[in-house]
């Protein structure tokens, strides 16, 4: 039996903020907080984040879960997760030369085509995936042709959640799931491929160890234990990327599990029993040994909503201001008092380019359908249904792979969305369960019980901790009628492809 007086922590470094999750040896959620960081777009297609932020986050978030009440002196462990692909370049005193590129990043499409040109198949048949600019390795070899003084300073490479960890543990590494997000790891030899990081012009000694998610890396030393109200001494747990330890905390630990998920980024991942490599889709190994997953996914879900409530939302957050009401609550009426079809709006995610399936680095977002008659619930609605559509054009290349799916999951902040939710499950026309809390911090704070311990495997610590808060069928008559409007969703994408890749992204002048 678990030990239910434990208290786990689990803290995850996502695209657009900081959440810590802290429960018990049974999975019981104890408190919860998160803090929002910035992304830095100065340039179209850039997007850069400031490790200094990562870390203040997550200081905030956790003075917050103190703030509720959680006993600190009776934690036993916390492990890290974060959004993979992301190097963060640190000098021969570990401290970060530049603002790190983020996996949402798309200037490096010239270097991805001549990846792709010269090295295309020996690549995939290393790292298992195709060059675009969502990988690490594409992104270095940019650095390394646009500003090679940082690639001379360059003496160490972590990546998000290492980064941090570091700062609380003063141990410098990663982990094998973490690495396969780089396109210089070798999936059969599970090290380094010395040949694919050659292409970066990188030294290959700035590299850290490679080691397991539910490998102790140190204890949270005094400096730390300050900053953050930990005790000093707790062990750290090493963690992984984000999108293996929400697979894995959302349930999904058999063959034919399905995630979707409505984070800032959206992700429709399928597990296996092996390898699946596609040109289309991206692969992983799974948190549970032995198990992969495959994953199509799109750059914008609710960033779309978040990018929506910073620039129109200002009378949501008037409103919230006074009633104390969450600005996304009150979206979501306005949203809900449009019908199914937003009234003929329609909305394209696609603000920071696309991955899954198109891979067009160059197509942009769009409204279309507007009349004078168009109200601002059907803007938002429109936005929450765009977002589906896109996750089910990517569920269109798991069909296409002919990989079996027996039960969907749905996670990610945009999840506690009710009305969300629903058009999701009417979108997809499929059953869709709900986990509690199922998303990446709560898997890492099960990663940190294994690590100690506290239960005997990773599949155990799942299974007996998580639970399903809501069950979702679709409606029959919505489900048709979003069929048929994702018929239109696609004809548009299409005919407006073409003009984008036409026009190009000119660079912002300043």
């Amino acid at each position: 039996m678990a030990r239910t007086d434990a208290v786990l922590l689990g803290i995850d470094f996502g695209s657009g903020g900081c959440k810590v999750t802290a429960i018990d040896g049974s999975g019981r959620l104890l408190g919860e907080a998160s803090r929002e960081y910035p992304t830095y777009y100065e340039r179209p297609g850039w997007s850069e984040q400031e490790p200094a932020d990562w870390y203040r986050a997550m200081c905030g978030a956790l003075a917050q879960v103190r703030a509720s009440g959680v006993d600190f002196t009776q934690l036993c462990a916390v492990a890290f997760d974060g959004s993979t692909h992301n190097a963060v370049l640190l000098d021969g005193a570990m401290r970060p030369i530049r603002r790190t590129i983020m996996w949402t990043d798309q200037r490096s499409v010239e270097e991805c085509a001549s990846l792709k040109e010269k090295h295309g198949e020996r690549i995939f048949e290393i790292a298992y995936q195709m060059p675009t600019p969502t990988w690490t390795l594409p992104q270095l070899l940019w650095l390394k042709r646009h500003e090679p003084e940082v690639a001379a300073k360059t003496k160490h490479i972590l990546f998000v959640k290492d980064f941090v960890r570091f700062l609380v543990s003063g141990v410098a590494a990663t982990d094998r799931i973490e690495a396969q997000g780089t396109l210089f790891y070798d999936m059969k030899a599970r090290v380094w491929s010395r040949e694919l990081f050659a292409l970066t012009g990188f030294d290959f000694a700035a590299l850290p160890e490679l080691v397991e998610p539910t490998s102790r890396l140190g204890s949270v030393t005094p400096q730390a234990a300050a900053d953050t109200g930990i005790p000093a001494g707790t062990p750290v747990i090493c963690g992984t990327s984000d999108s293996a330890v929400e697979d894995y905390g959302a349930g999904a630990v058999e063959p034919g599990d399905c995630i979707v998920k409505l984070a800032t980024a959206g992700n429709v991942n399928v597990m296996t029993a092996s390898a699946c490599p596609y040109p289309s889709t991206l692969t992983y190994g799974h948190v549970i040994p032995g198990m992969w997953y495959t994953v199509s996914a799109t750059n914008a879900a609710a960033l779309c909503q978040r990018w929506f409530r910073d620039l129109f939302g200002d009378a949501e957050k008037a409103e919230a201001g006074v009633s104390a009401g969450r600005v996304f609550d009150l979206m979501d009426r306005r949203a809900a008092v449009s019908p199914a079809g937003a009234n003929g709006v329609m909305f394209h995610p696609y603000l920071q380019g696309e991955r899954s399936p198109y891979w067009d680095a160059k197509l942009r977002g769009s409204f279309t359908g507007l009349s004078i008659a168009s109200t601002r619930g059907d803007f938002i609605r429109a936005l929450l249904e765009g977002v589906a559509f896109s996750l089910l054009d990517c569920y269109g290349l798991i069909e296409e792979m002919g990989l079996p799916v027996k039960r969907i999951f749905l996670i990610g902040g945009g999840a506690r969305s009710a009305l969300w939710s629903g058009i999701v499950c009417d979108v997809f026309n499929l059953p869709v369960a709900v986990p509690s809390p199922g998303d990446a911090s709560f898997g890492a704070a099960l990663l940190a019980g294994t690590g100690i311990g506290l239960f005997p495997d990773s599949r155990d610590a799942v299974k007996r901790c998580l639970r399903i808060d809501r069950e979702l069928r679709p409606d029959p008559e919505r489900a048709a009628q979003y069929a048929e409007l994702f018929r239109t969703y696609r004809e548009i994408h299409d005919a407006l492809a073409p003009v984008y890749r036409k026009r190009g992204t000119a660079s912002r002048t300043r």
